[in-house]
């Protein structure tokens, strides 16, 4: 047989690699219309609860405002969308759990055991902090921050806040609060990935308050009480990242030694 001249055995070699990317990316693309049918789904039956679900996050801006205060909308598709927005935002929390697992089944074959247990510590740390970011906003910050715009109303001038606009107000605070409350997972990868050590992170304490509060005026409303509520809670999670890390690494040099 000459140089150069295929056998049947490299024939059928050369045509693996190619065919087990194609499987791959068709079971992506399956598993990737699951997750959306099932989305869709859930946008459409959450968008008969979108009307109760308002309710209970409208109460820290009700709660502010004078006794009998309706909110209001000022056009015509305003409340239709308000609750179409509900509804694709829940439906993300209601069907994350077939999303997850959808994910989870395509990825989880390629990974070793202990980067599947790293995975899952991460994941629901992440998910812990992004309820506990939201929780904080809902409870703490949104009552202070509505008693704080609407103590500004006088008898001439009294406050009639749109549902479009109080929407979207709750939700990017939500989101930006959520966000925040990641930093120590961050700091905790980056570490482990070797990407920057604790030691250089805390040197930099000084650089990361001022970019705290940077980033806290740029996500809230123009205002000193959500930005010191957002700052204070990110300069906070930033050395409770550093200890986790330090700890971290102390434990994993104790078990090689």
């Amino acid at each position: 047989m000459s140089k150069g001249e295929m056998t049947p055995l490299d024939d059928e070699e050369s045509k693996s690699e190619p065919a087990s990317i194609l499987a791959h990316l068709g079971e992506l693309r399956r598993r990737f219309s699951i997750a959306i049918v099932v989305y869709i789904i859930g946008v459409m039956l959450l968008m008969n609860f979108s009307e109760p679900v308002f309710d209970y996050i409208s109460m820290p801006m009700r709660d502010a405002l004078p006794p009998n205060t309706p909110l209001v909308f000022l056009n015509a598709p305003d409340v239709f969308f308000t609750y179409l927005k509900i509804a694709l935002v829940l439906s993300l929390f209601a069907t994350a759990p077939v999303t997850l697992y959808q994910f989870w089944a395509f990825v989880a074959p390629g990974l070793y055991a202990h980067e599947r247990q790293a995975f899952v510590s991460y994941f629901f740390g992440s998910l812990g902090l992004l309820l506990a970011g939201g929780a904080f906003a809902f409870y703490i910050v949104f009552p202070l921050i509505f008693e704080f715009f609407l103590g500004f109303s006088t008898e001439n001038i009294q406050a009639m806040p749109a549902v479009k606009e109080y929407l979207s107000l709750v939700l990017k605070l939500l989101f930006a609060f959520g966000v925040s409350f990641q930093i120590p997972i961050v700091i905790m990868l980056l570490v482990r990935l070797n990407i920057v050590d604790a030691e250089s992170l805390a040197d930099k304490r000084r650089y990361v308050v001022v970019w705290a509060f940077i980033f806290a005026a740029i996500l809230t409303p123009p205002d000193i009480i959500s930005q010191v509520l957002l700052g204070v809670p990110m300069m906070l999670l930033y050395e409770v990242g550093l200890f986790l890390a330090k700890m971290k690494k102390e434990k994993e040099e104790t078990e090689n030694v």
